[in-house]
């Protein structure tokens, strides 16, 4: 941590400290100019760390990540897990916990989260793993952000419809017009494009299962068809900017290479691209990206910046590190504040 106190007197120097040290900047300002690359070696001893998910919590930002399945030192296998990180820069992240598999639904693995705070409690969205088809969306909350209780209606959404196979992953759950939006990503029936659906749920919610209404009966709310996208949309991540939404979307399945858009929308339901390019591309040969540039979180800080997390590799994912890149806006049309 850096202060600065030049040119100040002592008398006010003196004024400046607290009990627990020197008051220091805010933490925008703290490290200008620096990197965040996060890999959590823990369970593979390579950096590993996927699907990046951040909120801001009781004076410190958390993050929420997928963490790989691995078998221990004794041979016993562990599914996909969410690890949890902290912060108080967005930029140097400390591992803190482990959301690991526990219920029976879950023994396969979980990952892909996401999360909310409402009335005080952190909300977790996350995916089942390793059912494909029967993949589908759990909630579970928290007081601290760190040990969950399962919602006892768990899994709390999979699609219905002849347009898609019933599987539903990567959930991020917005609060909009009076409800929340469940984004979730889901496959055809032959299961080889992946693409976007949504459902609401009203203010007074407890998640439930019954509670959810499924607005994408007829087909899906965004779908591969540019290029760039190869077979798959999914990862969609939400902010509201002058009244509309943004959605920021990864295109392409891993390491095709994926890479991130963006669209928006007037009512939740319905999305146009903002533009036919991808709006954050991958690497140029040598950069850490080269092989994608994946998953997109868009988060708003205490201080009211926005920064797009995302995923990130150049060994077609023999490693997974996670980054993020301050945006600007023009209205409702986000840029990159600096290239990355």
């Amino acid at each position: 941590m850096k202060y600065y106190f030049v040119g100040l007197p002592v008398c006010l120097i003196l004024l400046l400290t607290v009990s627990s040290g020197w008051l220091h900047l805010p933490e925008r300002d703290q490290k200008e100019g620096a990197k965040m690359m996060y890999g959590d070696s823990s369970r593979l001893g390579r950096p590993y760390a996927k699907d990046p998910h951040v909120i801001s919590y009781k004076g410190r930002y958390l993050m929420y990540f997928s963490v790989p399945a691995f078998t221990d030192s004794s041979g016993v296998k562990h599914g996909w897990g969410i690890g949890v990180a902290e912060s108080r820069n967005l930029i140097d992240w400390r591992k803190i916990a482990e959301i690991p598999p526990v219920a029976d639904y879950e023994k396969a693995g979980i990952c892909a989260p996401g999360a909310l705070v409402k009335e005080g409690k952190v909300h977790l969205f996350y995916q089942t793993y390793g059912g494909g088809p029967k993949d589908a969306i759990c909630h579970a909350w928290s007081e601290d952000g760190i040990h969950f209780t399962r919602n006892a209606t768990n899994p709390i959404f999979r699609p219905t419809g002849s347009w898609n196979c019933g599987r539903a992953i990567d959930a991020e759950v917005y609060r909009f017009k009076n409800q929340y939006f469940l984004y979730f990503a889901t496959r055809d029936p032959g299961y080889k494009k992946q693409m976007l659906g949504v459902a609401v749920t009203p203010l007074k919610t407890s998640f439930n299962r019954e509670e959810w209404k499924q607005l994408s009966t007829d087909g899906s709310i965004l779908k591969p068809e540019l290029p760039w996208e190869g077979e798959c949309i999914e990862g969609a991540s939400i902010i509201e900017r002058n009244g509309e939404l943004v959605m920021f979307y990864a295109g392409a399945y891993n390491n095709w290479p994926q890479q991130i858009g963006v669209a928006s929308s007037k009512d939740g339901l319905h999305w146009e691209r903002q533009q036919t390019a991808p709006f954050l591309k991958n690497g140029e040969p040598g950069d850490w990206n080269t092989s994608e540039s994946g998953h997109p979180h868009v988060f708003e800080d205490r201080h009211h910046q926005t920064y797009l997390f995302y995923q990130g590799n150049n060994d077609k994912g023999h490693t997974w590190f996670l980054s993020n890149e301050k945006l600007v806006w023009k209205g409702t049309r986000p840029g990159l504040a600096r290239r990355p």
